[in-house]
């Protein structure tokens, strides 16, 4: 009885060792996949700090940049995806959850800036692009609930806004900085639009709730920045346009 119950437990051992050999070997074939995503990603969002110094008549020079280190992202995306999709989602998505989430806000910020223009959606300043269309940009689907492949989500996208308030709310400073009020003002409003967004939803993920709730200090800095705009009489006249204060600061 003894030698049958080893010989069970032998069985046992071998086909989960085998299991085990084999999940580590697919954590690894991700994790290096991930690790290309990381890199090319670096390249984008190395450039894209570049605007709280670049005036916003040389935008479309630096957005020809991003946009190239964008495209490394979705060919190296597209090859963790055919790893990704072979296995159940939430087996090994927390290997690659901050990196998408990364890869999310420099597609944002640039989508703001007036780049990454789709089908649906013209590249134009101020534009906030919605999951459905960063999920186009990025050739992957969005929010997939029927069936294990490769997807953005729901909380990938949130964290992702919550860090471009952050980054937008440095550019109303620096934008101010370079002469250019009414960038100020525009990337301003889209920080506390996106706070009030936040406000209306009902989030139970702790890591989403906290980092949307750091978003009213973002609104705190805008705000402030603004309130001094107004002081010194430096806000775009009514009416006058949003570039006018723009165009002024060029010509400076």
């Amino acid at each position: 009885m003894s030698s049958q119950t080893g010989l069970l437990a032998s069985t046992i051992f071998d086909d989960l060792k085998a299991r085990v050999e084999t999940d580590s070997q697919t954590r690894e074939d991700i994790a290096q996949a991930v690790q290309k995503i990381n890199a090319s990603n670096a390249f984008s969002t190395g450039l894209l700090t570049r605007v709280h110094s670049t005036p916003r008549a040389k935008y479309p020079e630096l957005l020809t940049q991003v946009e190239a280190g964008i495209k490394k992202d979705i060919v190296n995306i597209k090859e963790l995806a055919a790893l990704a999709s072979e296995h159940p989602y939430y087996k090994f998505n927390f290997l690659w959850n901050r990196t998408i989430e990364n890869v999310i806000f420099s597609i944002l910020m640039t989508g703001f800036l007036g780049g990454v223009a789709t089908e649906t959606s013209a590249g134009e300043l101020g534009r906030i692009l919605t999951p459905e269309q960063v999920s186009e940009v990025l050739q992957v689907p969005y929010n997939v609930k029927d069936r294990d492949t490769f997807h953005i989500t729901i909380e990938e996208y949130l964290l992702a806004v919550t860090r471009l308030t952050e980054e937008l709310s440095r550019l109303v400073t620096n934008s101010v900085t370079l002469g250019d009020a009414a960038l100020a003002v525009q990337a301003g409003q889209v920080v506390k639009d996106l706070f009030a967004g936040f406000q209306m939803l009902n989030l139970k993920n702790d890591i989403i709730r906290k980092r949307s709730d750091a978003v009213k200090y973002h609104v705190k800095k805008v705000e402030d920045v603004i309130y001094d705009l107004s002081l010194r009489g430096l806000l775009p006249r009514a009416g006058s346009g949003a570039d006018a204060v723009a165009l002024d600061a060029d010509q400076q």
